[in-house]
């Protein structure tokens, strides 16, 4: 019975849950959470403020690296990056959405299963380069498209950002979680591992990933070119018609 783990705690994860599920302040969910986590560890009160105020200044200058990238990004933008990209994309004949996201899925898994889990992201690939990409080539087959299928490329191109970083960074072997589970089975179950084979484990689940998202990218263009290609056909015949 004496060593039995304390996991009271773990109800500081269940105050971010519900805090964020019920729209609170974020800044005010993770402070709550703190203090929670805190009095369930029996911490003093005065160690929890210790321990908050720590973590705010180490991480005093996140805004400063969250922000910067964004505003290098936005005057990219005002300069003509999205209609380069899709201009570039143009220009290959044989692109397609599918194809394109299918090649960055594989390049996303492979840097970041290297650790270079910073040359992808929403704010500076998905949005600036990846989707207008995706957008241009799907152009490019079949003229404009609607809104309606500008956003799915759109969510497709953020999915498929999502699945190469998820899988591909468990295969880099310094990455946080990898430790995690190393330390967490030692400690807890008393389960010896080395990271590296925690590491190598992984490797199996991004294959099946890649694959099985890479054709849910391919049922995506065939997806779109049946429906493309009934709208252009409609289209014709109205016109024809008048």
């Amino acid at each position: 019975m004496d060593n039995m783990i304390n996991l009271w705690p773990l109800l500081g994860i269940a105050a971010i849950i519900v805090g964020f599920l019920l729209r609170f302040n974020p800044v005010l969910v993770v402070i709550v959470a703190g203090f929670v986590t805190g009095f369930a560890a029996f911490m003093p009160l005065g160690d929890i403020l210790e321990k908050l105020g720590a973590g705010f200044l180490n991480t005093r200058n996140l805004p400063l690296i969250l922000l910067l990238p964004l505003a290098v990004i936005g005057l990219l933008e005002r300069h003509g990056l999205k209609e380069r990209a899709q201009a570039w994309i143009a220009q290959i004949k044989t692109a397609t959405a599918g194809r394109l996201l299918i090649v960055y899925l594989f390049v996303r898994e492979i840097t970041a299963a290297l650790g270079l889990t910073s040359l992808g992201g929403h704010p500076q690939m998905v949005r600036p380069l990846l989707a207008p990409m995706a957008e241009g080539a799907t152009e490019n087959r079949y003229g404009d498209v609607s809104p309606e299928v500008r956003h799915r490329l759109r969510a497709m191109s953020a999915a498929t950002d999502n699945v190469g970083l998820f899988f591909g960074e468990d295969i880099f072997v310094a990455f946080g979680a990898i430790i995690f589970m190393h330390n967490f089975m030692l400690e807890s179950a008393n389960i010896h591992t080395e990271p590296l084979h925690i590491a190598v484990w992984g490797i199996p689940t991004a294959i099946a990933a890649f694959l099985i998202h890479s054709v849910r990218l391919v049922r995506l263009d065939r997806r779109l070119a049946r429906e493309l290609h009934a709208l252009n056909g409609a289209a014709l015949k109205a016109k024809g018609g008048r």
